[in-house]
């Protein structure tokens, strides 16, 4: 069983440039009627020295709006669904480019369902075959040598 813990939410760095209005609206909706006024645990990761949101960021952002400080989380480790790591470092690299060190640095970036896909979904499509089309590259190079 994964164990969570509280964690300060301006301690942990995002990895989405956007969030999806509708998708925020719904989520408050839930928090603002749940009798316990908790968010669910969110998943994180350690890359490098910092620690990253995996997902669930429209979660911390609601409960950033509603006044949390802190959230409960957990550290990603399952196996049956192993992530894109490289894929993680270019999206946290792409928010800190951008100055977003925290998720209240996201309060501006809170789009349309329409503008979430064209400014991060197809984004990060792009940035996914690129990365696949350089390891295509780069394992063609290791065998040629």
């Amino acid at each position: 069983m994964t164990s969570t813990f509280m964690m300060k939410l301006d301690s942990i760095q995002p990895s989405q440039l956007y969030i999806c209005s509708e998708k925020l609206g719904s989520v408050m909706k839930i928090l603002r009627e749940s009798k316990q006024k908790r968010v669910e645990p969110i998943p994180v990761k350690k890359l490098g020295n910092q620690v990253v949101f995996v997902d669930g960021h429209t979660r911390a952002f609601a409960a950033f709006l509603l006044g949390f400080s802190e959230i409960p989380v957990y550290y990603w480790e399952d196996e049956d669904e192993e992530l894109d790591w490289d894929e993680y470092e270019v999206c946290v690299k792409w928010c800190k480019e951008e100055g977003i060190h925290a998720i209240a640095d996201l309060n501006k970036r809170v789009v349309s369902a329409k503008d979430y896909q064209v400014l991060w979904l197809d984004r990060c499509e792009r940035m996914q075959k690129d990365l696949e089309e350089k390891r295509k590259a780069q394992k063609n190079l290791t065998r040629t040598q």
